[in-house]
């Protein structure tokens, strides 16, 4: 399921959100390739702290959060500032932290991958290479606040393939390719 843009000019910044799992990383880098963007995952801006208490099982609180949000939010407005494109992913659960890492910055985009429990815990439970463990799913559905229409998210469904996906944002945002693709 997609819905209709509603934006009038393209983004500078693409943020990917959704719970662990719905593919932020591997539809972040297939955008990276496809639009000559750069792509920062959320978790390089995580504490060594925060990552130590994921691998233990126990999710964050917003004390956690915050100083890793300011983090995100900084590498946004540096590519704001530079008039620079790029692509981020943020779990940004909460709309708190969609206000924190998004707000009222022009020239971001809000892109949602939904997916449902189900699906999303028959992914997590093949990936064998990340800090995040799947017992700790159930709770960001919990805290999941979906976009609302405000916000004006681009919102797919992660039951498509990565390169369906990265193909259907491009076109919602009214992007283009890098040449070759």
């Amino acid at each position: 399921m997609t819905q209709p843009m509603t934006h009038s000019a393209p983004p500078l910044v693409i943020v990917l959100m959704g719970v662990s799992g719905c593919g932020k990383s591997t539809v972040g880098v297939e955008l990276s390739r496809r639009l000559g963007w750069p792509f920062r995952d959320a978790d390089s801006f995580h504490p060594p702290a925060n990552i130590a208490k994921m691998s233990q099982g126990i999710p964050l609180t917003d004390a956690d959060r915050w100083p890793w949000l300011d983090a995100i939010a900084q590498w946004i407005d540096g590519r704001l500032g530079r008039g620079a494109p790029g692509i981020v992913s943020c779990s940004a659960l909460k709309r708190t932290y969609r206000q924190r890492i998004i707000g009222a910055r022009a020239g971001v985009t809000l892109v949602y991958l939904q997916g449902d429990l189900g699906l999303i815990a028959a992914r997590l439970g093949g990936r064998t290479d990340h800090f995040m463990p799947p017992a700790l799913l159930a709770s960001q559905f919990e805290a999941l606040e979906e976009p609302q229409p405000e916000e004006r998210p681009v919102i797919v469904s992660v039951a498509e393939a990565p390169a369906r996906l990265a193909a259907t944002i491009i076109a919602q945002l009214g992007l283009t390719a890098a040449k070759g693709l």
